[in-house]
């Protein structure tokens, strides 16, 4: 599958006036296409730091940039693409059993990260070489079934 078809941009509704701007996302699907378990952020990174550097069995991620900057790199096992995050309305939803490095953060980035599931650290994949057994392994045997 193409890696584009794999992630999804999302723009979030924007309101504002003379008091400033609001950005709405709400879950179960009308903005965020999954209920919301686990909300968290990142901040007080900078451009040489590297996060992420994992994918995930189970949980689903909607990444949103409420300040600053930041790229976020993709891979499917096959192909990368880089997304970069420079707008508090825009959203990058991520399925499951992508690998993700987030990276490049501006000084002021706050990355806030809403998460499908709650934290279980055993349904991350850490080590890229076990990421690439696993989906490549599954495509192998998906190639191999339908023949």
């Amino acid at each position: 599958m193409n890696i584009k078809e794999q992630y999804k941009i999302l723009e979030f509704g924007e309101y504002g006036d003379e008091r400033g701007n609001l950005v709405v996302a709400e879950g179960n699907g009308k903005d965020i296409p999954f209920a919301i378990k686990r909300v968290f952020y990142m901040y007080g990174s900078d451009a040489t730091v590297i996060r992420g550097q994992h994918a995930n069995r189970k949980t689903e991620f909607v990444l949103i940039n409420v300040s600053g900057t930041s790229k976020v790199k993709v891979d499917n096992g096959y192909e990368t693409d880089v997304i970069e995050l420079n707008k508090p309305r825009m959203g990058l939803y991520l399925p499951t059993m992508l690998w993700k490095d987030m990276y490049d953060f501006s000084a002021d980035s706050v990355l806030l990260c809403l998460a499908s599931e709650h934290y279980d650290g055993s349904e991350y994949i850490r080590d890229y070489n076990e990421y690439l057994k696993e989906v490549r392994g599954a495509a192998s045997d998906e190639k191999e079934q339908d023949e």
